[in-house]
C-alpha cells in the first residue's frame, strides 16, 4: 500500500493517515480501506485486510446503554429484529453526526482561521496547522462513511444517512448564522461552534471507542478518529484564547453567548434524529415514547465530560458569563 506520509519529491510531505497499530487487524483494515478510497488508485497493491471479513454479525452496532429510551416499556417490548435495526440506525446517526459536524461546522471554521478572518496576529504556522487539520477532517469523514457502508452491506439494510435530518449541532449552527446581522457575527458564531466541537469531540467519540461490546470496526473507527482530535483540541483552544483576547467588548460578549449556545447543542441528545429513526422503523407507540423521554430530567445530555471547555472558559475568565449549567456535566 502506498505510504501517504512519505515526502513527495515536488513538494511538502503529504498529510499523514491517522496513527494506528499495524499489528491490530481491525485498525489496519480501517486504515487500508481509507487509503485505498482516498488515493483512488487502480494499480495492483499488496493484499489488504477487508473490513467485511472483520465484521462480526453477532455484535451490536451501537451501545444500547446510550439510547435515551433504553428503559422505556415500548423499547423493552421490541422484537429482536426491530431492536437490531434500531441499533444499526443509531450507528448510522452517530456517524452522520460526526460527518455533518466536520463538514458544516469545523472545516468552515478552520477555513476562516486559515484565511486570517479574525485578525488575531496569527503567523503562517497557524494557517498551516489548521489547513492540515482540515485535511484530517476529510480523512475522518471518509473513515466514518466507510464504516457505515460496511454496516449497510453486511446487514443487508439500506439505511441511507440522507434519510436522517441534519445533525443537531450543525442545525443549531445554521440557525445562528441565519440570525446574524453582520459578517463578524457569523464569523464568531462559526469560531465558537468550531471551538466547542473540536474540544468536545473526544468525549463524544469515547462513547463508542471505549465500548468493548460493540462491533469492532465501529469501535476502532471512533478510536482512530479520536487520536487525531487530541491534537486538534489543543490547537482550537489556543486559537480561541488568542481571538477572544483580541476582541472588543461587544464582540467578546457576542462570542461568549455563542459559545454557550454551542455548549448546549454539542452534548445534547438529538431527539429530532431519534424521532426520525423511530418513524422509519414504524415502531408502534414510538412517538409517545419520544414524548415521554424528551423532557425527562437526565435524558437531554449524551456527552457528559466538559472538562476541556470548562478549562477554556476559566482561562478566558467567563465561567460565570457563559449560559451553561456546569453542574449538570462532568468537569475534572
Amino acid at each position: 500500500m502506498t505510504d501517504l506520509s512519505e515526502p513527495r519529491p515536488d513538494g511538502p510531505p503529504a498529510p499523514a493517515l491517522p496513527d494506528h497499530n499495524h499489528d491490530d487487524p481491525v485498525e489496519s483494515a480501517v486504515i487500508a480501506r481509507l487509503a485505498s478510497n482516498w488515493t483512488r488508485r487502480a494499480s495492483v497493491k499488496k493484499t489488504e485486510p477487508d473490513l467485511d471479513d472483520l465484521f462480526e454479525a453477532g455484535r451490536p452496532d451501537y451501545p444500547e446503554h446510550l439510547l435515551p429510551f433504553r428503559d422505556h416499556p415500548t423499547y423493552l417490548a421490541l422484537d429482536d429484529s426491530v431492536l437490531r435495526r434500531l441499533l444499526a440506525w443509531a450507528w448510522v446517526a452517530f456517524n452522520k453526526n460526526v460527518m455533518d459536524n466536520e463538514q458544516r461546522v469545523v472545516n468552515p471554521g478552520f477555513s476562516l482561521i486559515a484565511s486570517g478572518a479574525f485578525g488575531a496576529g496569527f503567523d503562517e504556522s497557524v494557517a498551516q496547522a489548521v489547513t492540515q487539520a482540515m485535511v484530517d477532517e476529510q480523512y475522518h469523514t471518509l473513515m466514518h462513511l466507510n464504516a457505515i457502508t460496511v454496516t449497510r452491506r453486511r446487514r443487508g439494510w439500506r439505511m441511507p444517512e440522507s434519510a436522517l435530518p441534519l445533525a443537531k449541532k450543525a442545525r443549531r449552527h445554521e440557525e445562528r448564522l441565519a440570525r446574524a446581522d453582520h459578517g463578524w457575527q457569523r464569523e464568531l458564531v462559526t469560531l465558537a461552534f468550531t471551538t466547542v466541537s473540536e474540544m468536545s469531540i473526544n468525549a463524544y467519540l469515547d462513547l463508542m471507542a471505549q465500548d468493548e461490546e460493540v462491533q469492532p470496526i465501529n469501535r476502532v473507527t471512533a478510536e482512530l478518529h479520536n487520536r487525531d482530535e487530541y491534537c486538534h483540541s489543543s490547537i482550537s483552544k489556543e486559537i480561541a484564547l488568542a481571538v477572544y483576547r483580541s476582541l472588543g467588548p461587544e464582540q467578546r460578549e457576542f462570542f461568549v453567548e455563542a459559545l454557550g449556545d454551542g455548549l448546549a447543542a454539542f452534548g445534547a441528545n438529538d431527539f429530532t434524529t431519534w424521532r426520525r429513526i423511530v418513524a422509519l422503523l414504524g415502531i408502534e407507540g414510538g412517538e409517545a415514547m419520544m414524548r415521554d423521554v424528551e423532557n425527562e430530567p437526565g435524558r437531554s445530555l449524551l456527552v457528559q465530560d466538559y472538562s476541556g471547555l470548562h478549562d477554556l472558559c476559566a482561562e478566558m475568565g467567563v465561567l460565570d458569563d457563559v449560559s451553561f449549567d456546569w453542574k449538570s456535566v462532568t468537569v475534572r
